[in-house]
């Protein structure tokens, strides 16, 4: 068995990158594409590897030259590469497919080891690798039927993004065996060549032959194995996450994300916090009936999204302010703070990151669960020199609630004080209380000094409309606060999410009912997890703590690693102390969250 690698491309899309160097000598964690290709396959040990250069051959044919490949190699030139597609790349080579069975690559695909053992191990002589389609892919598409029978290949100008669940995903990886590329593959390639020119995609010439009663060609799915084709400097970035060999780094790269994590579909992520029982279908197909409409006009400015949030949330619409995720009207917030701020640690650092540091007094429980009441902030800050106090009701990361009638009293407490008190509810929806809101107003009305902040991401499963209100009496503050941010903060989706909300509120009800539910259930589940303790929660997440001797590091890189589970550690946060935050998800994804912290921790 031989191996033939197209590398003639230009690969435009990486601009600088590839200004000077053929796409092949990108390098991915310090190793160039066709260094780590060329390793693989010589592992396999084929009796010649066929390599068709064009853009910067000569280049690419030197740097080869120093990478000690013992397997033979056979160069082809494409002197038009640049006019040419990979069509025409492999008909060059195809005097060499006729000789032997081979092994097909594009050489901007990085891969693991694991994948090409799949593709070379299988007893089928003839097959083209295929992964299910996920978001991030691009490119040629196939379906397959239950016997691994390509039915068809789709190419983009033919992709049906309402067919996608149907789609398998070309790896650009095959095996070609010796009588099919002499008997199928490159007759039909000279009368494909012949007939539509050399600017085509040799995937074409494979539709053509899966239309034959007898194609011969069928499809190996992967199952799990990691895999990336890079065609631009975003590509490049997420590949250089997956597979860099440091876990550490995988680690750290993946978090510094923060977000973003569907170009990652195999991946759970228990550490960004949303509701996962709303919103319902029918909602979802209602935002998808105005896709169009909602893409191609402009949203409406500040004064009418102010005024569907004051219609939404029951507030006057001077009281109020919508913003661009709560993570817009925190900064701007804390922008028009002036004096002392009390923070209660640990807590979401969005808070106090916008504060002078100097200029911060804090309070943390004595307590291992982090916990604290209403009396005791006030019995805390009662002698300190505190203009401002920030509030988080349940608390992140411990979760910690305080009852609705004691943060009315710390509200009554505040304003004796002089005090501006923030309280951010982004989570108090998921409290088990009845009626755990303060956004009423006729309590901002008799409190000026109150600010109450909500991310409608956390409690609406909708992070990806970025959307947060801030709401209070104090209207001259709200007032500065929306010339401040742009008029445009929010975009049509977002605007029509706000529209349509109130239709759905018996959904919403239920769905925090069953995120209730399994919150408890969840809590039960971890607490029967060897070295783990769980801290009561009134939030869509759970934070435990774990014995003396299990670092939260090392777990959360074992969960990453092994198990592709995402969590969040909080040694930072606690002092280097053994704790984790754990989102709640649905009962599949918590269960296997459970199982895999007790195949690591028992």
């Amino acid at each position: 068995m031989q191996a033939i690698i197209l590398a003639a491309g230009m690969g435009k899309r990486l601009k600088e990158l590839t200004q000077n160097n053929t796409k092949c000598m990108v390098k991915v964690n310090g190793v160039t594409l066709i260094d780590r290709m060329l390793h693989q396959i010589e592992r396999q040990q084929l009796s010649r590897i066929v390599i068709v250069v064009g853009y910067e051959g000569q280049k690419l044919i030197d740097y080869i030259g120093t990478l000690d490949i013992k397997t033979p190699i056979v160069y082809i030139n494409n002197p038009i590469y640049d006019k040419t597609n990979n069509i025409y790349s492999l008909a060059l080579a195809k005097d060499w497919l006729v000789k032997e069975d081979t092994l097909l690559f594009e050489s901007d695909l990085i891969f693991e080891d694991s994948v090409l053992d799949a593709l070379v191990s299988d007893p089928r002589d003839t097959l083209a690798l295929v992964d299910k389609y996920e978001s991030w892919m691009d490119g040629t598409c196939v379906k397959i039927g239950e016997d691994d029978t390509i039915e068809a290949f789709v190419p983009g100008k033919k992709f049906k993004f309402n067919e996608i669940k149907d789609y398998y995903k070309t790896v650009n990886l095959y095996k070609f065996s010796k009588q099919f590329s002499a008997t199928h593959y490159v007759p039909f390639l000279d009368a494909y060549q012949s007939a539509l020119g050399e600017n085509e995609y040799y995937e074409q010439v494979l539709r053509v032959i899966t239309m034959l009663d007898e194609p011969v060609i069928k499809a190996k799915r992967l199952d799990g194995q990691k895999w990336y084709e890079i065609d631009d400097i975003q590509d490049l970035d997420i590949a250089e996450s997956i597979f860099t060999p440091d876990e550490d780094e995988r680690v750290r790269l993946l978090q510094g994300r923060y977000g973003g994590y569907w170009r990652y579909p195999k991946l759970l992520d228990f550490c960004y916090l949303v509701n996962p029982y709303f919103p319902p279908q029918k909602m979802i197909d209602e935002l998808k009936a105005n896709f169009s409409v909602l893409l191609t006009q402009y949203p409406s400015g500040m004064r009418v999204n102010s005024l569907l949030a004051a219609k939404n949330f029951g507030v006057h619409q001077d009281c109020i302010l919508v913003g661009n995720g709560a993570a817009e009207l925190i900064k701007s917030l804390m922008e028009h703070l002036s004096g002392t701020v009390g923070f209660i640690r640990p807590t979401f650092d969005e808070y106090p990151n916008r504060f002078d540091r100097e200029k911060s007094v804090d309070y943390t429980p004595e307590n291992n669960d982090y916990s604290y009441t209403a009396e005791e902030i006030m019995r805390f800050f009662e002698d300190k020199e505190i203009q401002n106090l920030v509030v988080i009701n349940p608390d992140n990361p411990s979760g910690n609630y305080i009852p609705k009638e004691g943060l009315l009293r710390l509200i009554d407490w505040s304003g004796k004080k002089g005090i501006k008190l923030i309280i951010d509810e982004s989570f108090v929806d998921f409290a088990d209380e009845e009626d755990s809101t303060i956004f009423y107003q006729d309590i901002l009305s008799k409190n000026p000094q109150l600010y109450v902040m909500k991310s409608i991401s956390k409690s609406y499963g909708v992070p990806g409309l970025r959307l947060g209100v801030l709401a209070s009496g104090d209207t001259e503050t709200i007032q500065k606060m929306k010339k401040d941010v742009a008029i445009w903060n929010i975009n049509s989706f977002g605007e029509f999410y706000m529209q349509i909300e109130e239709k759905y509120k018996k959904d919403y009800a239920a769905a925090l009912a069953k995120l209730r539910a399994e919150r408890a259930r969840f809590q039960r589940e971890l607490a029967t997890i060897k070295g783990v303790r769980v801290i009561p929660s009134q939030a869509n997440f759970v934070m435990v703590e774990l014995e003396e001797g299990i670092s939260p590091k090392e777990l959360l890189k074992k969960l990453l690693i092994k198990h592709n589970l995402l969590i969040k550690e909080l040694t930072t946060k606690t002092n280097g102390r053994n704790y984790l935050r754990l989102a709640v998800r649905d009962t599949n994804d918590n269960d296997t969250l459970v199982a895999a912290m007790k195949e690591e921790l028992e």
